[in-house]
């Protein structure tokens, strides 16, 4: 009798402990659920490299724990504000943000920032408002840096005489990234311009004079066509400075359709950015020269990191206080390193990283 007593204790403490076990589990269950929702607000399902940002968010935050409410607006700046002061209305508590036009925004990030929501400016800056708080972004300045930099060595410059025929195309006037872009690629370029080896024979320099709107593929494509046909029938276009892979398949499409890369007549250098699949396979091709390879997963996991600090009370982590000045304030960053791609190093920076399989860019 006395061992089935003891045998009955022996059980009803194992239940006990089953069911703290169970207790403790549901608690720690509950309280995972209860982890902030965060709001994701991209540009557009257009560019394969926002697809990429958007999932890339959702993956992170979702491993740590976090509810996500990912919106893409489609490049409509009117629904990308519907969209944000949805999320807010929600409760979303931080706000991701990759802004169509980053003029746009101030009005809708002062109602939110009033119901304690903070604001993490995804890639690009969002200008004009002082309530952004940290910026996530690679160094802009040096991706154009990087992209000019491509084309002079295409080109064999220094070394080479010249002078050689160049047109510059520049990104969306309404991104402030754009003019990172820009300006960097002409720190680049413009000892080459004033000494006459590069010769932009249109004429055009200068953002208001290169921009893109939208960062528009075919608006770049009919550009490039007008130039070809007023400045270059009777001579070769060397290089052509593009800030993005959706603008250079554009500018290629020009190319190709004079006879570009066919016969005698050698493809012009074309540089891009986002390593984009379409881009990838005209690069190995040999048709785009390069791109610059952004690892979204690395800037996902930085702007995770943010929203972590942000809602604990810790402190956010930056490697960049001076460059972003949004009109307003300077916004705090972290700045991740771009990586010029071209035909060389492809398999090493695509493959090898398991951002892209073999049989994605064949």
């Amino acid at each position: 009798m006395r061992k089935l007593t003891a045998l009955n204790r022996a059980l009803k403490g194992a239940f006990a402990a089953v069911l703290l076990v169970g207790v403790a589990g549901g608690a720690i269950s509950a309280h995972a659920q209860t982890k902030p929702m965060v709001g994701i607000a991209m540009p557009t399902k257009s560019s394969a490299r926002w697809i990429a940002d958007g999932d890339n968010m959702v993956k992170t935050l979702q491993a740590r724990g976090y509810r996500t409410d990912l919106q893409y607006a489609e490049d409509d700046v009117p629904n990308q504000l519907s969209q944000i002061e949805n999320m807010v209305t929600k409760g979303d508590t931080v706000l991701v943000i990759a802004s169509i036009d980053g003029t746009t925004l101030s009005d809708t990030l002062r109602r939110a920032a009033a119901h304690g929501v903070k604001i993490i400016a995804y890639d690009r800056l969002i200008r004009n408002s002082p309530d952004v708080s940290y910026y996530a972004t690679f160094d802009n300045f040096k991706v154009g840096v990087l992209q000019a930099t491509s084309l002079v060595q295409a080109l064999g410059l220094p070394a080479a005489k010249g002078p050689f025929n160049i047109e510059l195309f520049g990104g969306s006037p309404d991104d402030n990234n754009a003019y990172f872009f820009y300006n960097g690629a002409m720190s680049v370029l413009k000892p080459y311009l004033d000494s006459g080896k590069l010769v932009v024979r249109s004429g055009q320099m200068g953002m208001d004079k290169v921009s893109t709107l939208r960062w528009d593929g075919a608006t770049a494509q009919a550009r490039m066509d007008n130039i070809l046909s007023a400045y270059y029938s009777d001579r070769h276009l060397d290089a052509v400075l593009s800030p993005y892979d959706g603008i250079s398949i554009g500018i290629i499409s020009s190319l190709k359709g004079v006879g570009y890369g066919s016969g005698d007549t050698k493809m012009a250098y074309v540089s891009g950015q986002d390593c984009e699949i379409p881009s990838v396979k005209a690069i190995v091709a040999g048709e785009q020269y390069s791109s610059i390879f952004k690892d979204t997963r690395q800037l996902a996991k930085v702007a995770a990191d943010m929203v972590d600090s942000v809602l604990s009370g810790k402190p956010v982590a930056v490697n960049d206080t001076k460059s972003y000045n949004n009109g307003v304030k300077v916004v705090p960053a972290y700045l991740l390193p771009p990586v010029v791609v071209t035909k060389d190093n492809v398999e090493k920076t695509l493959l090898d990283s398991h951002y892209y399989t073999k049989e994605q860019i064949e």
